[in-house]
C-alpha cells in the first residue's frame, strides 16, 4: 500500500475547456506546493481532493490518500483537514468550544477537557479556553484554527494561503508551526501559495500552475 497523497492523472474541466493537469505523490511528513496566478484552479484542486468540486466542474483520475482511493468518497469519509486564510472561527463559541467541534467522537467529558487545554498549551495559549474569539489576535486565530483541524485527527492537510494575512514575522512563526506538526504528525501536506517564501519553507516540491 502506497503511504502518502497522490493525485494521479488529475485533470478538472470547466465544460470542454481543461482547467489544470496535475499528477503527483506526496509522501508523508513532506509538502507539496502548488504556485500560480489567480484564477488558474489552485483552490479547485483543493476542492476536489477534499470532495466538494462544485459541480460545473468535471473530475478525472484518481485521488488517493494511503492506497485508498477517495475519489467519490463523500468529504467527511476522506481523512482529509483543510486551512484556508480565514480562521473560519464559529464568533458564537469560545475558543474551547470552537477546539471541542473539531474533536473526534468518544472520551468523558474531563477527558474532552484534558485534550483541549494540551492543545492549548502545546501552541502557547494555555488558559484561553473560555476565550471569545473576537478578542485574539491574527496569530492565535491561527493557531486555534491549527489545533481545531489537528484535533480531528486528519490523514493529510490541505492548506488553501493560510498564512497569507499574516505580517512577516508572524507568518514566518505560524508557517514555521504549521510544517512542524503535519511532519510531527507524518502527513503529507498540499499547499496553495503566491509567496514564493512559503514554497521555500515548505523545502518540497513545487508545481506552477498556468
Amino acid at each position: 500500500m502506497a503511504d502518502g497523497l497522490s493525485l494521479e492523472n488529475i485533470v478538472i474541466k470547466k465544460g470542454e475547456d481543461t482547467l489544470l493537469s496535475v499528477d503527483a505523490r506526496i509522501p508523508p511528513g513532506t509538502v507539496t506546493t502548488i504556485m500560480g496566478p489567480s484564477g488558474v484552479g489552485k483552490s479547485t484542486l483543493l476542492s476536489a481532493v477534499i470532495g466538494t468540486l462544485a459541480p460545473e466542474f468535471t473530475l478525472s483520475g484518481q485521488i488517493k490518500l494511503n492506497g485508498q482511493d477517495l475519489t467519490r468518497l463523500p468529504p467527511e469519509a476522506r481523512g482529509t483537514g483543510i486551512l484556508f486564510q480565514d480562521a473560519l472561527l464559529f464568533p458564537h463559541l469560545s475558543v474551547g468550544a470552537n477546539l471541542a467541534f473539531g474533536l473526534t467522537p468518544g472520551g468523558t467529558r474531563t477527558e474532552r477537557r484534558d485534550r483541549i487545554d494540551a492543545a492549548l498549551c502545546e501552541v502557547g495559549l494555555e488558559g484561553f479556553a473560555q476565550r471569545d474569539p473576537a478578542t485574539l489576535s491574527g496569530g492565535q486565530r491561527a493557531r486555534v484554527a491549527l489545533m481545531r483541524m489537528l484535533l480531528s485527527q486528519p490523514k493529510a492537510l490541505l492548506l488553501d494561503e493560510p498564512f497569507a494575512g499574516l505580517d512577516a514575522e508572524l507568518r514566518g512563526q505560524i508557517r514555521d508551526l504549521v510544517f512542524e506538526h503535519a511532519s510531527a504528525g507524518a502527513l503529507p501536506v498540499l499547499l496553495v501559495t503566491h509567496d514564493r517564501e512559503d514554497a521555500l519553507a515548505a523545502g518540497g516540491p513545487v508545481i506552477t500552475l498556468d
